[in-house]
């Protein structure tokens, strides 16, 4: 018999939602926010994690 190693991300095939804490508050998305809660999301620095999740 031949076994198949397939190499896997860590998580993959699970679904979760997303929750964010933006201006202090903890989110799944931002429709509710108004312009200026929306800009103060848009404007934050995005922080990548390419690469860490390889198990």
């Amino acid at each position: 018999m031949k076994e198949e190693t397939k190499e896997k991300l860590v998580g993959e095939g699970v679904n979760f939602e997303r929750i964010r804490r933006i201006t202090g508050y903890l989110v799944g998305t931002v429709d509710r926010f108004n312009n200026g809660k929306r800009a103060e999301e848009r404007d934050r620095v995005k922080h990548s994690t390419e690469g860490l999740m390889k198990k």
